[in-house]
């Protein structure tokens, strides 16, 4: 979870945290870390088709889950290391 941190696919939003993905089977992944966690998985949708190489198209998805446990440790990692948006928003 801290290097989906990290690498910006993981960030926090209020009281959720919003990982996003071209790989579905990660998302996998993340659902279980969110279940050891104590949390739930909200939604899982496709939100955009990306561009991979020249010939390529991938899936963008987004997958909203909350942790209901204030001053979690992850949240308190995502405040020191994390970001506000994703890597894969247009505007960065």
């Amino acid at each position: 979870m801290q290097n989906w941190i990290r690498s910006r696919h993981l960030i926090c939003q209020g009281n959720f945290f919003i990982f996003e993905t071209v790989d579905y089977s990660t998302i996998e992944r993340f659902s279980q870390c969110i279940r050891v966690l104590g949390g739930t998985i909200i939604s899982v949708e496709p939100i955009d088709k990306l561009w991979m190489g020249d010939h390529r198209q991938v899936i963008l998805y987004r997958v909203r889950s909350s942790l209901h446990t204030p001053g979690h440790s992850l949240k308190q990692y995502w405040i020191k290391y994390g970001s506000f948006r994703t890597r894969f928003d247009r505007g960065s």
